[in-house]
């Protein structure tokens, strides 16, 4: 009678069991997932599909100082996983031999949605993102093939090469595709924002992040369109009135995209200062004051700020108090990601 009771035991142990969804694997916390309010996503994932060696082999890359010239400067030098991704230290990119560079170093999060990159759009392929700050004479100062040399010479990156691609003989391709495992996993998508949009975690905002919204959707959204923040458009937002830095035009040779540069995702915003392609803008305060009394007008000027954004100071607090709502510090503390 007592080994039926136990048989009986077993067998509802296992019915439990059953029922129960099935344990997350190691691979499984590398696969991509799709967040149900995004759009699909811009980089043909099948082409170079998620694993975790070559996550692991984009973050050691990524983390590596020997990739540049003189073996100082790695990609998280400006791109720190506690600010999204973005430089907390420095309002223009700094570089090999103590080189300054032109514009702030933006985060890099949600880049796997997006199909152009850079302030001025200046590449169209995620994969070829790395080269502009490896061969940059004021960020990495390196070149492809010195890189490349670098890691098949090393003792350890042929294998990580080989676990990753099946192969030791490293090649430029496989390194650019290296670093797109990693940067593609980099999803932003977990900010009390989303928890409220998607009915989690019984998330709701407050009244002033509520009206923060009703004020952001009326005055902002245009340009930073939810659910990425962004409508990876281009616009002259009433900095200058000439512009040593064309932006867009450099790259479009339109004479009206002069002064234009691309529209950041404000994900994480609260973390990411300082603001502006050229970080001029130290606070969100001082950023919201420009859209409200300090546009310069300009030929290219975004016609939405030819009377700037004339808001209240309890307004403007109130679109900061909603800002904060799309910081996502599960993100930020995500520990496949280091």
């Amino acid at each position: 009678m007592r080994n039926a009771s136990v048989l009986l035991c077993l067998i509802a142990i296992f019915i439990l069991g059953c029922g129960q969804d099935e344990p997350v694997t190691p691979q499984d916390l590398f696969a991509f997932n799709q967040p149900e309010h995004f759009p699909p996503p811009a980089y043909d994932l099948e082409n170079d599909p998620i694993t975790r060696a070559g996550v692991e082999l984009g973050i050691k890359l990524f983390n590596d100082p020997r990739l540049s010239a003189d073996r100082s400067v790695a990609c998280s030098n400006c791109h720190a996983q506690a600010v999204a991704f973005a430089d907390p230290q420095h309002r223009l990119s700094q570089g090999v031999n103590d080189a300054t560079g032109t514009r702030n170093a933006p985060q890099i999060t949600n880049l796997v949605f997006m199909s152009e990159f850079f302030w001025d759009g200046g590449v169209s392929h995620l994969d070829f993102v790395p080269i502009n700050a490896l061969e940059s004479p004021v960020e990495m100062g390196n070149t492809l093939a010195e890189a490349v040399d670098f890691l098949q010479s090393d003792s350890d990156y042929p294998a990580l090469f080989r676990a990753a691609f099946g192969t030791d003989t490293i090649t430029s391709g496989l390194m650019l595709k290296a670093f797109s495992q990693f940067t593609n996993l980099l999803v932003s998508d977990r900010s009390k924002y989303d928890d409220v949009v998607l009915g989690r975690n019984n998330a709701s905002f407050t009244a002033d992040e509520l009206a923060g919204k009703q004020l952001f959707d009326q005055h902002c959204s245009s340009c930073h369109t939810p659910p990425l923040f962004t409508s990876q458009g281009y616009a002259n937002n009433g900095l200058d009135s000439t512009f040593t830095d064309e932006g867009r035009a450099a790259i479009s040779g339109n004479p009206l995209d002069l002064g234009k540069f691309r529209i950041p995702s404000l994900r994480n915003v609260a973390r990411t200062a300082p603001y502006m392609h050229d970080g001029r803008m130290a606070t969100l305060p001082a950023t919201l004051q420009h859209y409200n009394d300090g546009i310069i007008q300009s030929p290219t000027l975004a016609p939405e700020l030819q009377s700037g954004i004339p808001l209240t100071p309890t307004e403007q607090e109130q679109i900061i108090d909603f800002l904060n709502t799309l910081t996502d510090w599960e993100f930020m503390s995500d520990e496949r990601f280091n």
